[in-house]
């Protein structure tokens, strides 16, 4: 449905940059976080001293979180995701990702 298609963006966009953590996580570290919290407190432990790390990457996981929880869990129409949002988050996730890729291959 063309409708919901924000909702979806904004989940996938939370997702691809909630992967990639985990990904980098288990690579630094060898442990398999799969709780969102442990992942977003255990990204940012590994990204504290990273100066390349912009602000706005460094605060996307909390904040296309609620995306992800609008998207799966609220109700009525109130409870979407706003078009815009979801757009600018997809293009932050692809900078997350690629900035993930880069400290992987850094490795």
């Amino acid at each position: 449905m063309l409708q919901s298609w924000p909702d979806e963006a904004g989940r996938a966009a939370y997702l691809a940059a909630f992967h990639a953590a985990q990904a980098l996580i288990f690579e630094r570290t060898g442990r398999a976080v799969k709780t969102h919290r442990g992942v977003h407190s255990e990204f940012a432990r590994l990204m504290r001293h990273r100066a390349d790390f912009d602000t706005v990457l460094r605060g996307f996981l909390s904040r296309s979180y609620n995306m992800k929880a609008v998207a799966d869990y609220e109700t009525g129409e109130a409870a979407a995701v706003d078009g815009d949002e979801a757009a600018a988050a997809a293009q932050t996730a692809s900078r997350f990702v690629s900035f993930v890729e880069k400290m992987l291959s850094e490795a």
